[in-house]
């Protein structure tokens, strides 16, 4: 026993190992060198020796009863390889392992490499050499500079596209499900393109209905107008159309715009063109390399577990296309995540930051349990933020992903490599709890949940989406969305407290609540919905959802939607409250579709004659038995100003309405973090002219 303690002894005397309590601590610090012991006063240079540290204690059987906590100082952190956790560097239940950012400001982990200063071509162009990419093929499709996204260069530019005149596929392989395995896809332009001078690299992104496809362009005829294509064949229920609109991507003739960069793979050379303000000797500039930045691997044998995150920021991760494009892909499923976790049990992330991606933010995979991300900023994102579960279904439940919790995120700015990306989205997994986020600035859904079409066997139950703030999505760029999506049966799943608006499609959709095919079981109560495109709530197709004491305000054409007749009752719609000043009130088929509806409020500023839909009367919809006990009368809103409170507290008892603090949606803590949720006003504005465009348009839902 005296030998041993007089060990110990000598290793704290030489700083090799530092306790603190019941703790174990290694400190990674800028300045720091992978030889050094990891004290304070001798830090290592990267978390990566740390995880290596952590590897041989597991070895020797060392900490095995002390919390080890590895302490990464405030500067920037150039990682070359990702964080790798698996079973042997894992936490243990008597020994959590932390990784924690200290000395004030996160630390920043970087999956890229940063620059050499660019040099001045003349006034509008910049370039510099970047010679792995000369000698060792590096290639990117992601640029930061100065800590803000850059484009590659594009035509048209950004906010404006291209419309598809016609599209013709010849299939050369037939091999699969429906669609074409292969084929060849001629497409022609409705307007002039440019002379493309980098054929066989440059990329053209296809927006179709909900979907975004990307595909090298392989020739282009001498008119100009038409592309040519070898790719996946077209999905005859979302083929490349008439309504297709597309941009063309990474070609020398289409760096015409402040922000475009174009990388000159044969030279390498990157050039760009500087925004107003940017300056050679004050800009830094940020090129992706690793395609990953944290990996939580185990196994069907042991999992990784009781490891957590604090304070530690993750930037630039990269994504580079395929050589033959990215297909057709509803939410953007199975692109990656800079965090990525399978078999992983008590997983943590808190007060984090993920950012300046490629992929997707975060992705508990298969078979994690009990996981979290809290109170963090997920920005700047190529895909979705948060992806929770599988798009297979394991036969062996255990494998299931399942209670998950997502609360108090800041998730914006996503979907810029995957426009049809979404904010949060739970694929096969069970018992989540996706709550007071604020979700906003994506071209799809804000939360989507369930991944099984119609009414087969699916696991995704119970999953709870409550008080989230959901806005500003779509942009019209995409159809078929909505704020909160879900599909399949999904018992025990609740959408209760949420408050969501402005959503707008490009066609139809853009909806608030949207319950799409085989929803079932599902209630939806307490949220808040107003200026969404073409409905506060839609049902597709589904059975026995409860829609009851939620307020729908002021939708832009539709306030209620509903599509399919099915032999049972698809939904119950009661005590909400329906205001509105615009549009009509029921669309598509709400006269038909088979649901219970009763102890509604209906007020329509501009008539006290509403119609239910166009040449239905209100009192002809009673008669049918419809809204027995709903009443027309004026609730006493005042949208303008965002005030949706009820003044006639004797509506409330006729319809058996239960108010409720809509304000409690989105993120919650101190002032500081709920001001850095709002948006820029500036980009809101945005929005509303988009919005005021595309309305002027007149485009059509279908």
């Amino acid at each position: 026993m005296r030998r041993l303690i007089s060990l110990i002894f000598c290793l704290l005397c030489a700083g090799i190992i530092e306790l603190s309590g019941d703790s174990r601590l290694i400190y990674v610090a800028p300045n720091g060198n992978d030889n050094n012991e990891g004290s304070k006063e001798s830090p290592l240079a990267t978390p990566n020796e740390a995880c290596e540290r952590i590897h041989r204690w597991r070895a020797a059987g060392e900490a095995t009863g002390d919390t080890i906590r590895v302490r990464i100082a405030r500067g920037d952190y150039f990682l070359t390889e990702p964080l790798v956790f698996n079973p042997d560097n894992s936490g243990l239940e008597n020994s959590p392992v932390i990784f924690e950012g200290y000395g004030g400001a996160k630390p920043i982990l970087y999956g890229g490499i940063r620059l050499n200063p660019f040099q001045t071509v003349n006034d509008t162009l910049w370039r510099v050499y970047i010679p792995e990419v000369k000698l060792y093929g590096f290639d990117f499709e992601q640029l930061y500079v100065n800590g803000e996204r850059r484009f590659r260069a594009q035509t048209p530019d950004r906010g404006s596209f291209y419309n598809v005149a016609t599209s013709e596929q010849t299939v050369l392989d037939t091999t699969g499900y429906r669609t074409p395995a292969w084929a060849t896809i001629r497409v022609a332009s409705q307007q002039p393109l440019p002379k493309l001078t980098n054929a066989g690299e440059a990329l053209a992104w296809f927006y179709h209905k909900w979907d975004v496809s990307k595909f090298p362009i392989i020739h282009q005829d001498a008119s100009d107008s038409t592309l040519l294509f070898s790719a996946p064949g077209m999905q005859p229920w979302n083929p490349i159309d008439a309504r297709t609109r597309f941009i063309i991507e990474n070609d020398w003739s289409c760096l015409d715009a402040p922000g475009e960069w174009f990388l000159d793979k044969n030279e390498g050379y990157l050039y760009y063109i500087p925004c107003p303000g940017e300056r050679v000797e004050n800009t830094v500039c940020i090129a992706p390399m690793l395609e990953k930045l944290i990996s939580i691997q185990g196994n069907e044998t042991k999992n990784v577990q009781n490891l957590h995150f604090k304070n530690i920021a993750l930037h630039a991760v990269s994504y580079n296309t395929p050589t033959l494009g990215n297909g057709p892909e509803q939410a953007a499923a199975s692109v990656p995540a800079a965090v990525e976790a399978d078999f992983a049990r008590n997983i943590n992330f808190e007060s984090c930051e993920i950012a300046h991606t490629g992929v997707s933010g975060i992705w508990f995979k298969r078979a994690c349990t009990n996981c979290s991300i809290k109170q963090s900023k997920i920005f700047d994102i190529g895909a979705c933020g948060v992806k929770i579960g599988e798009t297979v279904i394991r036969p062996n439940v255990s494998e299931i992903t399942n209670h998950i919790t997502v609360d108090n995120n800041i998730i914006q700015h996503g979907g810029y490599t995957f426009p049809c990306a979404v904010g949060v989205i739970i694929f096969n997994a069970s018992d989540n709890k996706i709550t007071h986020n604020d979700i906003a600035d994506f071209r799809y859904t804000g939360i989507s949940v369930g991944w099984v079409w119609g009414y087969g066997n699916s696991p995704s139950k119970r999953n709870r989406i409550e008080y989230n703030h959901i806005h500003h999505l779509g942009w019209g760029e995409l159809s078929d969305m909505g704020g909160i999506y879900t599909l399949g049966l999904s018992e025990g799943t609740t959408l209760s407290n949420n408050k969501i608006h402005h959503i707008y499609s490009l066609y139809y959709g853009g909806w608030g609540l949207y319950t799409d095919e085989g929803s079932t079981g599902i209630i939806l109560e307490r949220n808040l919905v107003y200026k969404c495109k073409s409905g506060g709530f839609h049902q597709h197709y589904g059975a026995d959802n409860i829609v009851r004491n939620n307020i729908f305000g002021g939708q832009i054409r539709t306030q209620l939607e509903a599509t399919r007749e099915e032999d049972h009752t698809s939904f119950r719609f009661a005590n909400n409250i329906v205001w509105f000043d615009s549009g009509i009130l029921g669309g598509i088929a709400w006269e038909k579709v088979g649901f219970k509806s009763d102890y509604n409020c209906y007020w329509d500023t501009r008539t006290t004659n509403i119609e239910i839909v166009p040449g239905l009367s209100f009192k002809d919809w009673q008669a049918k038995g419809k809204d027995t006990h709903s009443i027309i009368a004026d609730p006493g809103f005042d949208p303008a100003n965002g005030d949706f409170t009820v003044k006639d507290k004797q509506l409330c008892r006729k319809i058996r309405f239960i108010p409720f603090d809509y304000n409690k949606a989105g993120v919650y803590g101190s002032d500081e973090w709920k001001k850095e949720a709002e948006l820029d006003p500036a980009l809101t504005e945005a929005f509303d002219r988009q919005v005021e465009e595309y309305e002027k348009l007149g485009l059509s839902n279908f």
